[in-house]
């Protein structure tokens, strides 16, 4: 299945951790590739993917590709190193579809890569394309291409309605990290 969790709302990474927590209960062996966030800011998702990896060992594997928010404020990296950063997730993603060991595949933040032009839609329409059957996908990020949500089974539009962020409001620690 190809699931695209997308929107402008809080909540995609969340429910893309909890598909691999029902995943790996299941038996089912997970990946999880992140393409925007980096491995330099360390999450409170991070820390609990940590233990989980711990309790699962090779069932799980977790990896951040990202070299941070493209183009935020303190953004200093050309994006040539962004770019190259997602390319790696990307080729990484492909070869672990590939080999097929696991079966569920999340691919964190991609829709944002493709938007921002980290990654080539029609690469990602590939992959879709030719998916293997007995693997799950997960794609996350807002902006998901509509040529990706015609390929996909089940997509979920996370909409805003209400955000601290509104008021001029920071990141709280526990909610948005």
């Amino acid at each position: 299945m190809i699931i695209i969790l997308t929107g402008d709302g809080k909540g995609k990474t969340t429910s893309a951790i909890g598909h691999a927590i029902r995943a790996l209960g299941s038996g089912r062996k997970v990946a999880m590739l992140h393409f925007i966030k980096s491995p330099a800011w360390r999450t409170g998702e991070d820390v609990m993917l940590g233990r989980i990896k711990e309790w699962v060992g090779e069932d799980f594997l977790h990896k951040k590709h990202g070299k941070g928010f493209v183009g935020i404020l303190g953004d200093t990296l050309p994006r040539e190193k962004h770019i190259a950063a997602a390319e790696v997730a990307f080729e990484e993603a492909r070869k672990i579809i590939e080999q097929g060991e696991y079966r569920t595949i999340i691919l964190d933040e991609i829709n944002v890569a493709v938007s921002i032009g980290l990654i080539q839609k029609e690469k990602v329409t590939e992959l879709l394309q030719a998916l293997p059957e007995e693997i799950d996908l997960v794609l996350t990020g807002r902006g998901a291409r509509k040529e990706h949500i015609a390929l996909a089974h089940i997509v979920t539009e996370m909409r805003e309605i209400k955000h601290h962020f509104q008021k001029g409001e920071k990141a709280k620690k526990g909610v948005e990290y």
